[in-house]
C-alpha cells in the first residue's frame, strides 16, 4: 500500500497541546505545595482558562483535523472503531472521548477555582461573586475532581504507550512534528485556521483570562478609620 505524508496537526493545537500539559503539571505541583505556591497556583489555572477558550473556539474555525466537529465521538463512530474499520485522520472515536473528557474536566476544575478558597490566604479571583457557602462547596469540588482528572492522564497516557507498542503508530510523533505518515486514501491533508481565525481565537483567549482575572471587579471598599477619643 503507498502512503504519503500528509500535515495533520496545525501549530496553534500542537503548542495548545504542550502547553496544556505543562501547565496541569505546574498546577498539580503547586496545588500540592500550598502556602505561598498558591499565587502560582492561580496564575497557572488564569492560564489554563485562556487555553481552554483558545482551544473552544479553535474546535470551530482552525484548521480540519482540529476541528470538533471532524472527530465527535458517536455511537456509529465508536462501534466502527471496535470493529477494526475505522479508516479516519486525527483522534479516532475512543481518543476523541478522552480528549472531550480532559477538557470538559479541566473546564470544571478551573471554572471551580475561580470561586474557591483554602481558608488560609488563597481566594479565587471571583470569590466575592459567590456566598461562602457556595465557595466551600465549589472548593470541596474542585480537590475532588483532581483524582478523576489524574485518572483520565493516566488512561491517556496508556492509550498512547498502546499505540506506540502494540499497533505501531506513534502519536506523539505526530503531535509534536504535525506530520503523520498515512495511505494514500486515508485523508487529505489539513487545511483552514489561517492567520485571521488564529488572531480572533487569541483575542478570544484574552478575553477569557481578563474576565476570569476579576480585574473588572470593583476593589473592596476601605474600612473607615476612627479618629482617637483623646
Amino acid at each position: 500500500m503507498s502512503t504519503q505524508r500528509i500535515r495533520l496537526w496545525d501549530l496553534p493545537t500542537r503548542v495548545f497541546h504542550w502547553a496544556l500539559v505543562l501547565l496541569v503539571v505546574a498546577s498539580f505541583v503547586s496545588g500540592k505545595i500550598g502556602g505561598n505556591a498558591m499565587v502560582w497556583h492561580g496564575r497557572f489555572g488564569l492560564a489554563i482558562l485562556g487555553l481552554l477558550s483558545f482551544r473552544l473556539l479553535w474546535g470551530v474555525i482552525g484548521s480540519t483535523y482540529a476541528r470538533f466537529i471532524t472527530f465527535l465521538p458517536t455511537p456509529a463512530a465508536v462501534v466502527t472503531y471496535l470493529r477494526g474499520q475505522w479508516r479516519g485522520l486525527g483522534h479516532n472515536p475512543l481518543g476523541a472521548l478522552s480528549v472531550f473528557g480532559l477538557l470538559g474536566l479541566l473546564a470544571f476544575q478551573v471554572g471551580s477555582g475561580l470561586f474557591a478558597n483554602d481558608d488560609i490566604a488563597f481566594r479565587g479571583p471571583l470569590y466575592t461573586l459567590v456566598s461562602s457557602g457556595l465557595s466551600e462547596r465549589l472548593t470541596g469540588w474542585h480537590k475532588l475532581s483532581v483524582n478523576l482528572l489524574l485518572l483520565l492522564v493516566m488512561l491517556h497516557l496508556a492509550a498512547i504507550a498502546f499505540y506506540a507498542h502494540v499497533k505501531k503508530e506513534n502519536l506523539v510523533g505526530a503531535m509534536l512534528t504535525g506530520w503523520k505518515e498515512v495511505a494514500d486514501d486515508q485523508g487529505p491533508p489539513a487545511t483552514g485556521g489561517g492567520p485571521l481565525a488564529f488572531i480572533v481565537a487569541l483575542a478570544f483567549a484574552v478575553a477569557a483570562v481578563y474576565a476570569g482575572s476579576g480585574a473588572w471587579l470593583q476593589p473592596p471598599a476601605a474600612a473607615p478609620v476612627s479618629a482617637p477619643a483623646w
